[in-house]
C-alpha cells in the first residue's frame, strides 16, 4: 500500500482524536482505532514508517507517531 496514503489516513484519524483534552487518551484512542480497523499489513507498514523517526517523509503528526509506536 502507498505510504503517502497510509500517512494521510493515520493523520486524519489523529486529527479527530487530537481534540480530546487528555493526551494519553488521544494516543490510546488512535492506537485502538488502528488495531480495530486497519488490516495487519497496513499496520506493519505504518509502524515501520513511524520507526524511521520524526524526520521520515511523509510526516506523521507527533501524536499519531506516538500512538503507532505503542502498537509494536
Amino acid at each position: 500500500m502507498d505510504i503517502h496514503r497510509l500517512v494521510k489516513m493515520a493523520n486524519d484519524i489523529g486529527s479527530f482524536y487530537e481534540a480530546l483534552p487528555d493526551r494519553s487518551e488521544a494516543i490510546s484512542s488512535i492506537a485502538t482505532h488502528l488495531k480495530n480497523f486497519w488490516e495487519p499489513r497496513m499496520r506493519r507498514e505504518i509502524i515501520e514508517h513511524a520507526r524511521q523517526g520524526a524526520e521520515a517523509t511523509p510526516r506523521l503528526k507527533e501524536l499519531v507517531r506516538e500512538a503507532i509506536l505503542t502498537l509494536e
